[in-house]
């Protein structure tokens, strides 16, 4: 308890945390400061993408450490270079812009939108609003709360910012109703992750995609949470046979470092000029070491396919539970709906008997490391099957 009467006298209290110490970890297990062994079905809210400590990762991230740990954008570096090389031909984006966070690539995202807007039809066109979807979720900066279709986030934090407006989620005719002369993007998740792990529609995410191309706006795909394999492809957007004109990246591409990345397509990847947009620790040298060693494993096609069987499996198995009535989401991205149980408190009785869980909305959501075995995904599920049972 020392420890975190230390904490709490320190730093702001702003999350629910669990009386956890977390002091290391290995493989898919966390373990604290008293020695006691946690599955994680959770990895770091989907960031830790292979686990603790994986050993190539590692070893990446340790020799960029002694080699050179940070040199600000205004000198290249070649493990950068690399990184953007790699992405570029896993994702089919030509050109990206490297920052912090999921929130910084979508802040990128959202200037980078509006500047095509402005160079292309002129200020006086007032092109600059941005739908987003009901549910949604974007970030915790000004922006990105204003952009996000919740209003329990829009409080406290007054005024938000104009310029954004939210349509339903697989409602093609609330979208067509506000796409006017006034829009420049269409953000959207393909699976709404903080909003309950739901998935788009296809119909749906292919006319929109329709309409905008007939009216020059660019769609903006929020794959956060999503992208580098989490879905089961390396962007979901594969699975719906489409491609963004702007995709954002962050938690699990780096495995742990802090990284966001907005990729762009050829049609907007030159409006951010110089001197337009910046980021003090974007690029990072560890954060493009740790991001080049998980996507060299991530991309590859057996290691997609075995997180398409994981997920099956773990349908699976959480279908022959009593207490679970259905399972959302795609790949290793799973919302468990529940029959009468609350999963705030299913949470906690995890947490209790060691195994990591967390929430979305109503429902238990899973984010495991995908590299998770299935003997691990078995004593997880135990666990989880006592608690609920």
């Amino acid at each position: 308890m020392e420890t975190i009467e230390k904490f709490n006298r320190h730093v702001m209290t702003t999350y629910g945390r669990y009386p956890l110490v977390l002091e290391k970890g290995e493989g898919r297990s966390a373990v604290d400061e008293n020695g006691r062994e946690y599955i994680d079905f959770g990895s770091g809210i989907g960031t830790n993408s292979l686990g603790y400590c994986d050993k190539d990762w590692a070893d990446a991230v340790c020799a960029q450490a002694r080699a050179v740990q940070h040199t600000s954008n205004y000198y290249y570096t070649k493990v950068q270079a690399d990184f953007a090389a790699k992405l570029s031909q896993v994702t089919g984006y030509d050109k990206m812009f490297f920052g912090n966070s999921g929130a910084e690539a979508n802040e990128c995202a959202i200037k980078l939108a509006r500047k095509y807007s402005f160079d292309k039809y002129g200020k006086d066109a007032k092109r600059y609003n941005i739908i987003t979807l009901v549910n949604s979720f974007h970030g915790r900066t000004i922006a990105t709360l204003s952009a996000t279709g919740q209003d329990t986030f829009h409080n406290y934090f007054f005024p938000f910012l104009e310029g954004f407006i939210n349509a339903e989620a697989n409602n093609i005719n609330d979208l067509r109703a506000k796409l006017d002369d006034t829009v420049c993007a269409v953000m959207i998740e393909f699976v709404q992750g903080e909003g309950g792990v739901n998935p788009l529609d296809k119909d749906f995410v292919q006319e929109l995609f329709k309409l905008c191309a007939e009216r020059d706006v660019l769609v903006i795909a929020d794959e956060v949470q999503t992208g580098a394999g989490r879905t089961g492809t390396f962007l979901t957007s594969e699975q719906y046979g489409v491609k963004p004109n702007i995709t954002t990246l962050a938690k699990g591409v780096a495995g742990g470092v802090p990284v966001g990345i907005c990729l762009a397509d050829e049609k907007c990847s030159d409006v951010l000029t110089k001197g337009t947009h910046g980021s003090t620790f974007g690029g990072n040298p560890l954060a493009c070491a740790g991001g080049l060693a998980v996507v060299n494993k991530v991309s590859q096609k057996d290691f997609l396919g075995e997180i398409n069987a994981k997920g099956e499996y773990f349908r699976k198995k959480l279908g022959e539970m009593n207490e679970v009535e259905g399972v959302d989401g795609l790949g290793l991205m799973l919302g468990i709906r529940l029959k009468s149980r609350d999963a705030s408190e299913v949470c906690g009785k995890c947490f209790e008997n060691g195994l990591l869980v967390l929430t979305a909305k109503n429902k238990l959501r899973l984010l495991p490391p995908l590299n998770i075995t299935y003997d691990e995904i078995d004593r997880g599920l135990e666990i989880l099957r006592r608690v609920m049972e």
